[in-house]
């Protein structure tokens, strides 16, 4: 993705919601700080130099549940949210953004197959907080460094069992392996895409996204809360 293209970037995002367990946040931190940097945005706000808005990438986004439904999903808070596609009918997709829900979820056979199918068309998959812990069990992130919430790492590695074929790396906000983007606890998921912008995206662009936002992102290390796990290890 470079800046120097002359045409929109346009960009296809898929969001995988989990009933009644997702932590609202999760989703909404990410999808509305990237969602920021888009031509439809700013043509909605009616604002900005039309220098920066064409920088601007034209984003697409298509809400599934995990229950492979369209029912509408409850998440941890907020109001009721609406699936627009399903496994069986989503489009393709340029990339993938797996919240997190309680770590001891399994996806469903269909869902498990709908990530193996998917993962190596993708251009990126991004899991904040526990959703890199669900999408460890379909194996896709087999020998790639991945992060995770903090305290479920803890909690995990003492009562439950985290994939061992995964190199879990627990003491940075975000982690980027790859096509692999992985957020830590929750509020890392806004940093974890403003990471993305800034791989990604025009540099001025990222700049007016964050004066307009207030919002200066935080690098992955050194994390304020990386004495969670220290003493972590995972055999």
């Amino acid at each position: 993705m470079s800046s120097a293209q002359s045409s929109p970037l346009k960009l296809t995002i898929g969001v995988l919601i989990f009933p009644d367990s997702t932590q609202w946040l999760d989703f909404a931190g990410p999808v509305d700080y990237l969602h920021s940097h888009s031509r439809e945005y700013f043509e909605l706000l009616k604002w900005g130099a039309p220098h920066i808005v064409e920088k601007a990438p034209s984003i697409q986004w298509h809400f599934l549940s995990a229950s492979g439904t369209l029912d509408p999903v409850h998440a941890t808070a907020g109001p009721l949210q609406t699936p627009t596609t399903t496994f069986a009918t989503c489009p393709p997709l340029d990339y993938l953004l797996v919240p997190g829900p309680d770590p001891a979820i399994q996806l469903s056979e269909e869902g498990t197959k709908f990530i193996q199918d998917r993962f190596p068309t993708l251009k990126g998959l991004f899991t904040v907080c526990t959703g890199s812990v669900i999408i460890a069990k379909t194996g896709v992130l087999d020998g790639l460094q991945v992060t995770t919430n903090k305290m479920v790492a803890a909690y995990m590695t003492e009562f439950l069992t985290m994939s061992k074929n995964v190199k879990w790396v627990v003491d940075r906000r975000f982690v980027v392996d790859g096509k692999v983007w992985s957020g830590a606890g929750v509020t890392a998921g806004i940093d974890l895409m403003a990471e993305f912008v800034r791989v990604n995206f025009d540099p001025e662009l990222a700049q007016v996204v964050q004066s307009m936002t207030e919002y200066k992102p935080n690098p992955a290390q050194p994390d304020p809360f990386a004495h969670i796990t220290k003493d972590l290890k995972f055999d």
